[in-house]
């Protein structure tokens, strides 16, 4: 891997390339401030940046968001688009957290009216939402309703009470992606999703009450339905153990895959097909179906997130009253349209934690939206901060329409359960008066925020490169973690 350099036009302080060298097609494009450049010095996420760039059939370049982190062949934060035909689908490029994703529903409560009421707020959230490793949740699916959920998404949610219609025209592809195929997705990956559907998860997944702290762009805030101070509920999970067991099962198939098809690759984390390959159509139709199960567990979250919140503020006065603000895949492949050499193309996008970042006037935006661009949501920490942006048409010459997805690790999980303990992180979160509630106390230090970047920096780089603007900042309040 050649070195790391600023890009040439000064006007693009937070771009910065790796200059194709050995087998790479294309070059290293990252976007970050002069400080996260400096932290990433020596780290394996930029030579990951490096051998993604070397996929057959990529194109413009191998791009990182300004929250990039050592991921399983693609960096977390990784971008890559290939042709839609003969262009080559790799697993590492998405993850095994299938449309690991996040939503935002709206409330008409201010910070004041819900602030002696959080600690309820909590308990209940954490008492009716299944949450940690392996757990399972109420809901047990029929091999007919599975197959009805891989294919329909938040469709089927919505058609069983979770939700309303006017949900899915606020979810990204209306909550459930076409060519999905039950068919492709193993016995055993179908056997992990019957009882997983609302259940949150562990890791990085949560549910957080925030309070809008600032608003930088009035027109878009209105546009989104936010103003300061308003109470907002995050759900952040995704395709559970449906989706980790799909990524596990094609991860072997690509592996004599890619023998068949010739291309040398310098890390076999990215082994893959052509899509147009038996084994690249029946992999996106497997990733196609675990994306659309993730969409139907944020919506059947939401729809738990909704009854307890109006059980412990009655002064919503009703579910409806709590709308989706949107909801956005991180960790997806989709097919897109795309100018590239002034001719538009569909391409495959590989996003691997990165987030869908439309223009204003875009089509495949809600009609409301179109004024100001796609909202980009961006969860921080649930110390700090997290974001709501706006996508820009720079973006879609700049990152296929991507943008940054969170703050992104800045420790491992081992080294933020050395440097900090259970007992140190609940004061430090008391004093800031955040109410938290986790299955796991282990889980919850690797999720301190010392362990991630800071997302006002990561921000920063997203909106100075062009990449979205920023429209509102918000401050957590309540959480639950796996």
């Amino acid at each position: 891997m050649s070195s790391i350099r600023p890009a040439r036009d000064t006007k693009r302080e937070f771009h910065w390339i790796i200059e194709p060298s050995g087998s790479m097609r294309v070059p290293g494009v990252i976007y970050a401030t002069q400080s996260i450049i400096k932290d990433l010095a020596g780290t394996k996420a930029l030579q990951q940046v490096a051998n993604v760039a070397c996929l057959p059939g990529i194109l413009e370049g191998s791009f990182a968001m300004p929250d990039i982190h050592e991921g399983y062949g693609f960096p977390i934060g990784g971008v890559a688009a290939v042709p839609a035909g003969d262009g080559f689908i790799t697993p590492g490029g998405i993850g095994y957290d299938i449309n690991c994703g996040v939503r935002v529903l709206l409330s008409p409560l201010a910070r004041d009216q819900v602030q002696g009421r959080l600690p309820r707020l909590v308990e209940a959230l954490f008492r009716k939402i299944p949450s940690g490793v392996g757990k399972e949740g109420p809901i047990a699916l029929s091999p007919d309703d599975l197959e009805r959920v891989l294919v329909d998404g938040a469709q089927w949610a919505v058609g069983k009470g979770y939700g309303s219609r006017e949900d899915l025209t606020h979810c990204e592809e209306g909550g459930a992606m076409a060519g999905a195929d039950p068919g492709a997705v193993s016995e055993r990956a179908l056997r992990r999703g019957r009882r997983g559907v609302g259940t949150l998860g562990s890791g990085n997944h949560f549910i957080e009450a925030g309070a809008v702290s600032e608003i930088f762009d009035y027109e878009a805030a209105k546009a989104f339905g936010l103003f300061p101070e308003q109470v907002v509920f995050w759900v952040h999970s995704g395709s559970r153990g449906l989706g980790h067991q799909v990524c596990t099962d094609y991860l072997v198939t690509m592996r004599h895959a890619v023998s068949k098809y010739g291309p040398h690759l310098p890390d076999r984390q990215l082994d893959g097909a052509p899509l147009s390959s038996p084994e690249g159509r029946k992999y996106f139709s497997a990733m196609a179906a675990a994306a659309n199960y993730a969409w139907a567990n944020r919506q059947v979250l939401a729809h738990y997130v909704r009854q307890v919140a109006c059980e412990v503020f009655p002064e919503i006065g009703g579910e409806e009253n709590l709308p989706l603000l949107y909801d956005v895949a991180h960790n997806i492949g989709k097919l897109e349209r795309h100018t590239i050499g002034g001719r538009e193309m569909m391409v495959l996008v590989h996003r691997k934690g990165a987030t869908r970042a439309f223009p204003p006037g875009h089509p495949d935006i809600p009609e409301g939206f179109r004024t100001v661009g796609q909202p980009v949501l961006v969860p921080g920490d649930m110390g700090r901060a997290s974001y709501i942006l706006s996508g820009t048409q720079e973006a879609m010459g700049l990152s296929f329409g991507s943008a940054c997805h969170g703050a992104g690790r800045a420790k491992s999980r081992a080294e933020a359960r050395r440097d900090l303990s259970p007992e140190a992180l609940q004061g430090e979160l008391r004093q800031k008066g955040i109410h938290v509630r986790s299955a796991s106390l282990k889980g919850l230090v690797e999720e301190a925020p010392s362990a991630y970047k800071d997302v006002d920096e990561v921000v920063a780089a997203t909106h100075g490169a062009g990449l979205a603007k920023k429209v509102a900042k918000l401050r957590p309040l309540a959480v639950i973690k796996g």
